[in-house]
């Protein structure tokens, strides 16, 4: 953080048994779960709150307060008091690096380092998130069992791991509008065949019909972005996973670990659309916040396209917090 701002210390990755502090910074919906007294910013969701216990916080202690998984094992936590926060903007900033890195958003506040250079400010994270950084790295033939006629062209972005991909199935023709499904990855599902989502299904779906398209003069573009569990990334995923478990939606699982409902960066697929050249889309997808995600970005949607999968015993409730909460058009 810039000078000015205290040391912050991630929970989930902190070490050391004498490590005290004696406030914690956490997301609103994180303090919300919590029940935390004068609770400030409630209304924004993963706005940074700076929390005092009535005794310092110990890492036991501080984990128990982070990670929902605990709730059950340590319910008697508090009372915590919300304290006025002089450095939001870095704070908010830390909170989405914890995002983007795949941990928890909750932070020990060493008081006693501020104003030591710690080489981070928000406008390096606003750099990072830049979607115009973003190239085509590298292309090659890719036969699909959908299609013998594919190309995967990769795409990467400095100082960012995660590299994305675009699935071109069958030949590109001008003249013709391209079917495109913007996927966001999903290990448990594209890979291991998991039935408490409908990725998978989803995937193969979307490559069976730009198949199809293809073998009628069309063509289509998959474009997988590796943005795991809608952006909280998959350690965060499976907690949520354990969240379902103990009986909350996908939506609420997110919001008790101080996560985005949706964190997924379209314009990163919008960016991916302007390097191949794609200007006009028929979008595949059951999502309005991808077709107006696309449509800010610049991008033409002709036509959507429904995607419709079977849902079964393992996903119903997943799927119904898609459609009643998200706004997703299932029936």
């Amino acid at each position: 953080m810039p000078q000015g701002a205290p040391l912050l210390q991630p929970i989930e990755t902190a070490f050391g048994e004498g490590l005290r502090a004696d406030t914690l910074l956490v997301a609103a919906s994180r303090a919300v779960t919590l029940t935390l007294a004068n609770q400030r910013d409630a209304a924004v969701p993963g706005a940074p709150v700076l929390l005092r216990g009535a005794e310092p916080f110990d890492l036991a202690a501080a984990r128990a307060v982070a990670d929902p998984a605990l709730d059950l094992s340590t319910p008697l936590k508090g009372p915590f008091q919300a304290l006025p926060l002089e450095w939001a903007g870095e704070a908010a900033a830390a909170l989405e690096l914890a995002r983007l890195a795949g941990i928890l958003p909750a932070f020990m506040v060493d008081p006693a380092g501020a104003g030591e250079p710690q080489g981070f400010a928000p406008d390096d994270l606003a750099a990072f998130s830049d979607s115009s950084r973003l190239v085509i790295a590298t292309r090659a033939r890719l036969p699909l069992a959908a299609l013998e006629e594919a190309e995967i062209v990769a795409f990467r972005s400095p100082d960012d791991i995660r590299e994305h991909a675009a699935v071109i199935v069958g030949r590109p023709d001008a003249e013709r509008i391209p079917l495109v499904r913007l996927h966001s990855e999903c290990l448990t599902g594209d890979v291991f065949g998991s039935l408490k989502c409908d990725c998978g299904p989803q995937l193969g779906g979307a490559l069976q019909a730009m198949a199809g398209e293809s073998r009628q003069g069309g063509w289509g573009v998959a474009l997988y972005l590796r943005q795991e569990g809608r952006g909280i990334g998959l350690i965060n995923k499976l907690r949520a996973y354990r969240l379902q478990d103990q009986g909350f939606d996908t939506i609420d699982a997110n919001i008790r670990l101080g996560l985005p409902e949706e964190a997924r960066d379209f314009p990163v697929a919008a960016r991916m659309l302007a390097l191949l050249g794609i200007a006009r889309i028929r979008l595949m997808t059951n999502n309005p916040a991808k077709i107006a995600a696309f449509e800010a970005a610049g991008v033409t949607i002709a036509e959507r396209v429904p995607l419709a999968v079977p849902g079964g015993a393992h996903n119903s409730g997943y799927l119904a917090a898609k459609r009643d909460r998200a706004g997703h058009l299932l029936p």
